[in-house]
């Protein structure tokens, strides 16, 4: 098997196997090319069966895709998912706290842990949500953390989520795809479920519903619709919730109260599962020319008379230099110290930091602050010299717009490919659920893996691939 360098969660650097992976050694040991190209095979064909694509903005053919899947799972042990939880529920409830704070009083930036005009500048700010509570002070309902691994005990937190994540289904289908694959092997490891994800997440948005809806709100998935690149997860997520999923032309406002278009006629909506950037979600609100929100939205919302999940205005915490802040955000709200660390940022808005970043642009990763998906932005080890150039003239000119970071060693993994088994780099991104009674996490996630030998880079839109996450109690193994 080739070997890089960095940690590889699977094989210490004497070759030997870490616990919890030696039962999956040893498969892949015992098992032949041709059965693992069987798998392989199989397994392209069951997500092709199933259905689930995704398509790129921009791509000239437009064409839907299957992610890449690889059959080889990721397996934590509990104690070590047990850490990395209690990160992640520590962090998502200083978001909350966060965004109730800068829609409220105010009271981080009064007090100079956060630059004002980070938040009051910010493209995703929304002042329509100024002095406007939501339901149950719940602003991120779902939220994506991607974290990265760098050795045996630490894990970073690369950016957070909080409008609209996605990856939830290939999560689910992953898991799936593996117990009908490999029933034995999954067996043996007694792996954490995810399967009952949608029943926590019918659960925390039932909790979160307006004041006086009783105990069976009516919950709805809004999707922008068929054409959207997330839309096979929204028909899933609807299809496991057991509730509708609806476009904007299903719903209407009516003395400030939200319904449902059905065949028995008008049905009042308490809790929205909204899909949609805030932008197109009411067009008397925001974008005036948007055809796929809801006239008169936000003015029931606004009167508390609907919950949307995720809130308006939940943009602001996915920004890149809010993130720089956000073990300032923990120690302020929380009065801990952050569990889970930050990747070392530069803000570029900063004169030092960035004549430092411009000096060091081989070595760096720069991103734009409001970007996503991997666009916008410059591994420095693996550009020309042409791109670094021309990308130093980009962050020279607008240098608010950029935050620069280390090229971390991220963790690998093993891989299976036609040529043999190969240790790639991986990321994961767990799912975090809060609702009025409490915050809920599954155990795993999306495991994100770059299948090009050497690439950091594990977004499906830039040719990454997926795993199945195991999380195993690893004290049975001792």
């Amino acid at each position: 098997m080739a070997k890089k360098a960095g940690f590889d969660e699977m094989t210490r650097e004497d070759g030997t196997f870490r616990e919890v992976y030696k039962r999956v050694a040893a498969w892949l040991d015992q098992s032949p090319p041709e059965m693992l190209a069987s798998r392989r095979n199989q397994a392209e064909l069951m997500f092709r069966r199933i259905g689930i694509t995704f398509a790129v903005y921009g791509d000239k053919d437009a064409t839907e895709r299957l992610i890449p899947f690889d059959i080889v799972p990721r397996v934590l042990g509990r104690s070590e998912w047990v850490r990395l939880e209690a990160g992640l529920v520590q962090r998502v409830k200083a978001l909350n706290l966060f965004l109730a704070d800068i829609y409220g009083k105010g009271e981080i930036l009064r007090a100079g842990i956060i630059p004002s005009d980070i938040i009051y500048r910010n493209p995703a700010y929304r002042p329509e949500m100024a002095g406007r509570p939501v339901p149950h002070d719940v602003y991120v309902h779902i939220a994506g953390v991607d974290v990265v691994r760098v050795d045996e005990n630490d894990f970073y937190v690369l950016e957070d989520n909080a409008r609209t994540p996605s990856g939830v289904s290939y999560m689910l289908e992953n898991r799936e795809v593996m117990m009908r694959l490999m029933p034995d092997l999954f067996a043996a490891h007694g792996v954490a479920p995810v399967e009952d994800y949608p029943d926590q997440l019918l659960a925390s948005l039932r909790s979160v519903a307006p004041a006086g809806t009783g105990r069976d709100p009516t919950i709805v998935v809004l999707t922008p619709g068929q054409y959207n690149s997330a839309y096979y997860e929204h028909s899933f997520l609807a299809d496991k919730l057991g509730v509708e999923l609806v476009e904007g032309r299903d719903l209407m406002v009516s003395e400030g109260l939200v319904y449902m278009l059905t065949t028995q006629g008008p049905k009042r909506v308490d809790v929205i599962y909204r899909r949609l950037d805030d932008d197109f979600l009411d067009p008397l609100a925001f974008r005036p020319d948007s055809a796929l929100g809801v006239p008169g939205l936000m003015s029931a919302y606004q009167a508390g008379n609907v919950t949307l999940a995720n809130a308006v205005g939940t943009g602001v915490a996915d920004d890149k230099a809010v993130y720089t802040y956000m073990p300032e955000v923990i120690r302020f709200y929380l009065g801990e110290e952050p569990l889970l660390k930050n990747v070392p940022t530069w803000r570029c808005r900063e004169k030092d930091a960035l004549a430092y970043v411009l000096e060091h642009l081989p070595d760096l990763v720069v991103k734009e602050v409001n970007g996503s998906g991997g666009y916008g932005m410059l591994v420095g080890p693996h550009a020309t010299r042409a791109e670094i150039a021309a990308f130093a003239q980009k962050l020279a000119a607008d240098p608010n717009n950029f935050i620069a970071q280390p090229t971390l060693s991220l963790s690998t993994c093993p891989a299976s490919f036609p040529s043999g088994i190969s240790s790639r780099h991986v990321d994961l991104r767990p799912f975090v659920l809060s609702g009025a009674d409490g915050v809920r996490v599954v155990p795993g996630g999306l495991t994100r893996v770059a299948l090009k030998e050497g690439s950091l880079v594990v977004n499906s839109s830039q040719g990454g691939g997926t795993k199945d996450t195991w999380v195993i109690d690893d004290a049975a193994l001792s």
